[in-house]
């Protein structure tokens, strides 16, 4: 980490940071008492109230990607980086509560790989597991590498020595306490991280004059595009306004966003470990209301950072493209937050980083368990044999991701790199799993089939637009990357479902929309909640809320 970044910390700044560790290695102590099986490991013995799990689906994904990731975006692209949030999650937040926990849930599955087994057999499930696992270790990298440099920058530390330090903690409380520790952390951190930046937001907002004085210095520094969300063509990458706003919609609101919050483990693992199908479905419901207020404090200090922070400004007038706004929202931190503050704005930081990094493991240790060793390897043996297999599998993503995160320190705006990694692993799976569930004819080896012909298709573009064949800036490669997914993968999987042979109807019950009986897709408790508490309303209020949010800030 360059010298810039050398944060003047004080005791009372370390002091706050270690507390914070502290209390996070007790959570994992605590929640060991707890693990008697693998369930407890790997599902928190489906026993969560939906109010924790709300808060651990936001906080899961509440990472390095989101703070580091979005406030770089901020800084580079300005208000459309909201797409992300009213139109790249909130929506699909609301589809997969309402329309698709219940076949989750219902089903009584342990992970995503293991619906795909039960919907299109051995094939299209071993692809998945691979491409999970593999995705979540690169994912882990991001978050990894970000905590290493909160810890270089707060204590000189080589980069390599900060990357082993921040992976035994997080390995720490994820092999002592499993889901169980990972959930109930990601609830204090959601608190912690709120904690660190709202102060940040406010006294960057203070220092340049209120809203109004942060958009006349925006718009004297030439940067007036930056106040609006659309057309968006920087972020898009697309000149014309249209193809712009198409790619947003199209490549951001329905393949990534569904593909992502429908379909990964990762936050499904969160609503699956609650005690009643009610509670699975308000999960991410519940989720979508903290989640569509973050960009105000992840986004605006990336949009202050701009007229505030010598670098950024240098670097905006100056067009430099080789810039790492990655650094923007520590730039902030460091010539705004007194001490005191400071250790609160680490702490939200490391936070965030160990939030985003024991999501990533923990889904890992279920779908490699469960989804691999059981299935492929060692089949029947006792429970304590898939416990510690579960506990190793930690061990080993936790030192994988040491190696991928040096793969992450390489991007100067980590959004360009999860984007492109959701294109490879999500799109085509969500381009599956949609089409097997609401169309019966679809066959197992039109599953696999498709989720191969869909993720070349999408390292195919990124290799075009790597090596200048498609001129496609920003994060507009991701987009089209995820778009060529998608559609290559309904394309291949129609085509070869025409040719093969589907499963018996008898066996889609539970897997197929229309095959499912409607006692079995609904809850069962939904008529005794009252409104506050059931899923369907709340949903309805979020959507009307997220609404009013993109034309206010149009």
């Amino acid at each position: 980490m360059d010298d810039q970044l050398r944060l003047d910390a004080s005791f009372v700044d370390y002091a706050l940071v270690a507390a914070y560790f502290a209390v996070v290695l007790l959570i994992g102590v605590a929640a060991r008492r707890r693990v008697s099986d693998s369930l407890d490991f790997f599902l928190s013995g489906r026993s969560l109230p939906a109010w924790v799990t709300g808060l651990a689906f936001v906080s899961a994904n509440l990472g390095a990607v989101e703070i580091v990731g979005m406030s770089a975006n901020g800084a580079q692209y300005g208000m459309a980086t909201m797409h992300y949030f009213w139109i790249g999650a909130v929506p699909a937040m609301l589809f997969l509560g309402i329309v698709m926990m219940p076949f989750y849930y219902g089903s009584k599955v342990r992970s995503v790989p293991e619906f795909m087994r039960r919907r299109f057999g051995t094939g299209a499930h071993l692809v998945n597991a691979i491409s999970f696992a593999v995705a979540q270790v690169l994912i882990a990298g991001i978050n990894l590498y970000l905590l290493a440099t909160i810890v270089n920058a707060l204590l000189g530390w080589p980069l390599w020595v900060s990357l082993i330090v921040a992976a035994v903690v997080v390995l720490s409380y994820i092999t002592l306490g499993g889901l169980s520790a990972a959930i109930y952390n990601e609830v204090l951190q959601f608190f912690v991280i709120v904690a660190a930046l709202l102060p940040l937001t406010l006294i960057g907002l203070h220092r340049v004059g209120g809203v109004g004085g942060l958009v006349d210095k925006v718009t004297a520094s030439g940067g007036e595009e930056q106040l609006s969300s659309w057309p968006a063509t920087e972020l898009s990458g697309f000149e014309n306004p249209v193809w712009s706003a198409v790619g947003i919609v199209f490549g951001l609101g329905f393949v990534l966003s569904f593909g992502y919050w429908t379909t990964n483990f990762v936050e499904v693992q969160r609503a699956m470990a609650t005690n009643s199908m009610s509670a699975a479905r308000s999960t991410p419901v519940i989720g979508a209301f903290p989640k569509m207020f973050i960009p105000f404090i992840v986004v605006i200090p990336g949009l202050i950072a701009t007229v505030l922070v010598p670098e950024v400004i240098e670097a905006k007038a100056n067009a430099d493209a080789d810039f790492d706004y990655n650094n923007a929202i520590l730039l902030l931190i460091r010539d705004v937050l007194p001490n005191g503050l400071l250790g609160v704005a680490l702490a939200g930081l490391l936070a965030a980083f160990m939030a985003g990094m024991a999501a990533n493991i923990s889904a890992f240790n279920t779908v490699f368990s469960y989804d691999l060793w059981q299935q492929y390897v060692k089949k029947d043996r006792p429970d304590g044999y898939y416990l510690a297999v579960g506990r190793w599998a930690t061990v080993g993503a936790t030192v994988a991701a040491i190696g991928t995160a040096l793969i992450a320190s390489g991007y100067t705006n980590l959004m360009d790199y999860l984007q492109t990694l959701f294109g490879f692993f999500n799109a085509p799976l969500f381009a599956t799993f949609i089409l097997g569930m609401f169309w019966k004819r679809m066959t197992p080896t039109a599953g696999w089939a498709g989720l191969v012909a869909g993720t070349s298709a999408a390292i195919v573009v990124f290799v075009l637009v790597e090596t200048g064949v498609l001129d496609l800036p920003g994060q507009g490669g991701a987009f089209v990357a995820a778009g060529a997914a998608f559609v290559v993968d309904i394309v291949v999987s129609v085509v070869v479902s025409r040719v093969t042979t589907p499963k018996p109807v008898k066996e889609l019950a539970g897997l197929v929309y229309s095959e499912t009986p409607r006692e079995v897709r609904t809850d069962p408790d939904a008529h005794r909640l009252p409104w506050y508490r059931s899923p369907v309303p709340l949903a309805g209020i979020a959507l009307a809320m997220v609404i009013v949010l993109n034309v206010i800030f149009r």
